[in-house]
């Protein structure tokens, strides 16, 4: 059995307050983009996990695939022993929810294979367990996000129309000093009527609030941030913490931009 995780975007993202449970409140827009993961899983006599396409760094225990399968476990002991492959073509460390997609999918892969009769409520607050903005990868669809990116309420907005430009430098910001570097503050700006504006607008009022410290340690981003602006992009932005800018073009207008050690993802 097979899935196909894809990464999202933040359309803004302000950091509101830090909780009594080391979390923060935040407010944003998640919105998903046809940048993919691949994940299979097949019955088999040991649990076996491999991984292909870019590096995984860190521990293995620490993998959202991996947890995925120890919660439902837990949950489910007539769970059976499966044979993981995970082909990563989403950068990690780059704000684009790359591992996160991956835990989702895992949850409801297995869910699906072994016929395990779960709520939606239920696949929800299994996904808020292994992180944040999980449970948004289990419905898919744009949302704005509150609370720690948990509270999920639907938004209206399609994209489809427009072409994407997605600049990932070799860099991989650590969330935790990111975190840091924020003072929390109740919103600057309203999200939800900010996000229903024609996209040439949100650039005079939409911001991420992690883009002040993390551009002041890298400079280099900002600097691709002002390129995108500069070869015509309606809007552009770092998502989440980093280190991921993207930029927003009328459909069809992509430039060929020159920015040393990144990748580039082109979309539409």
């Amino acid at each position: 059995m097979i899935s196909f995780p894809h990464a999202k975007i933040n359309l803004g993202l302000s950091i509101i307050r830090k909780r009594k449970d080391g979390f923060h409140d935040l407010e944003t827009v998640f919105y998903p983009l046809p940048v993919r993961d691949s994940l299979e899983i097949i019955h088999s006599t040991e649990n076996i996990f491999s991984s292909s396409g870019l590096p995984i760094s860190g521990n293995e225990k620490d993998n959202l695939v991996l947890k995925a399968y120890s919660l439902l476990k837990q949950r489910f002991p007539r769970i059976s022993p499966l044979e993981i492959h995970l082909l990563k073509a989403i950068p990690m460390g780059a704000g684009l929810g790359g591992g996160s997609s991956d835990g989702a999918a895992m949850i409801l892969l297995v869910q699906r294979l072994f016929n395990l009769v779960l709520s939606s409520e239920e696949l929800f607050s299994m996904a808020a367990e292994l992180g944040s903005d999980c449970p948004f990868f289990i419905q898919s669809s744009p949302c704005f996000a509150t609370g720690r990116g948990e509270i999920l309420e639907p938004v209206a907005l399609d994209l489809s129309d427009y072409s994407f430009l997605l600049i990932h430098p070799e860099l991989k910001i650590e969330t935790t000093w990111a975190f840091s570097r924020i003072m929390p503050a109740p919103p600057r700006f309203n999200l939800r009527e900010i996000i229903l504006k024609p996209v040439s607008q949100w650039q005079t009022f939409m911001t991420n609030d992690f883009e002040a410290p993390v551009f002041a340690r890298y400079p280099m981003l900002q600097h691709v941030k002002n390129q995108l602006y500069g070869a015509g992009a309606l809007y552009a932005a770092m998502t989440g913490s980093g280190s991921t800018v993207f930029g927003i073009f009328e459909k069809g207008t992509l430039p060929d931009l020159v920015v040393e050690n990144a990748r580039q993802t082109r979309i539409g």
